[in-house]
């Protein structure tokens, strides 16, 4: 139920547009508009989020993103924050249309299903560990306002996710840049191994549900 192979594929395909040329070409406008694109626009579930925000933190205060690595962070999570915000609004106002509109690529109604079996398991921890899965952090503050969760409890857990997921993943790459400064020649080796990692849960979950589909 998480995600066919497919759809995998087509995950994949897409997340290896490559983060360095992003930023070297598109600067923090992009970089900030693809965040907030990703957290809460049903349609950002391809952007490549966490690979995007370690080389973010790798090439922070260089001469491709000369900011100070506590600036970046500060507006990353605005940004986070803002389209998880923009996503519970969607939600919200437009759930019905959501659940009765056509797939598509860039929505499909299972990504709704997806998201809803990951809230049910986590409850509320689900706006914390779903920002590092793909296609849950996007849905799943759509998924919020859908449900009608209460705003202030979906305003603190979603703060909270943005915070944490940001930090991980562009402290990791700033500091990892600081302690091997030689590491951006094998930026695209990085990125691969990122998106292999982040998509074992998925993986992961997909033959579960396989099998749990099988039995019944």
């Amino acid at each position: 139920m998480f995600a066919d192979l497919q759809f995998m594929n087509i995950i994949a395909f897409l997340d290896t547009f490559n983060p360095e040329t992003i930023i070297q070409f598109g600067g923090l406008g992009l970089l900030l508009l693809i965040i907030f694109a990703e957290t809460g626009v049903f349609f950002g579930f391809f952007l490549p989020g966490d690979s995007l925000l370690f080389v973010a933190g790798l090439l922070a205060e260089t001469e491709y993103l000369d900011i100070h690595i506590s600036l970046l962070i500060i507006l990353l999570i605005i940004a986070a924050v803002s389209g998880s915000f923009v996503g519970y609004l969607t939600g919200r106002w437009a759930g019905f249309y959501l659940m009765n509109r056509k797939d598509s690529f860039f929505f499909k109604k299972k990504y709704i299903d997806i998201t809803q079996a990951f809230y049910q398991k986590h409850g509320m921890m689900a706006f914390i560990l779903g920002r590092f899965l793909p296609v849950v952090r996007t849905f799943v503050t759509i998924l919020a306002g859908m449900a009608k969760i209460d705003f202030i409890k979906f305003l603190i857990f979603n703060f909270l996710g943005a915070t944490i997921w940001i930090l991980t993943m562009v402290l990791s790459g700033h500091f990892l840049g600081r302690m091997f400064p030689d590491i951006t020649k094998y930026l695209e080796l990085i990125v691969v191994g990122m998106i292999l990692v982040s998509a074992i849960p998925v993986v992961i979950t997909w033959f579960r549900n396989r099998n749990l589909l099988a039995k019944d």
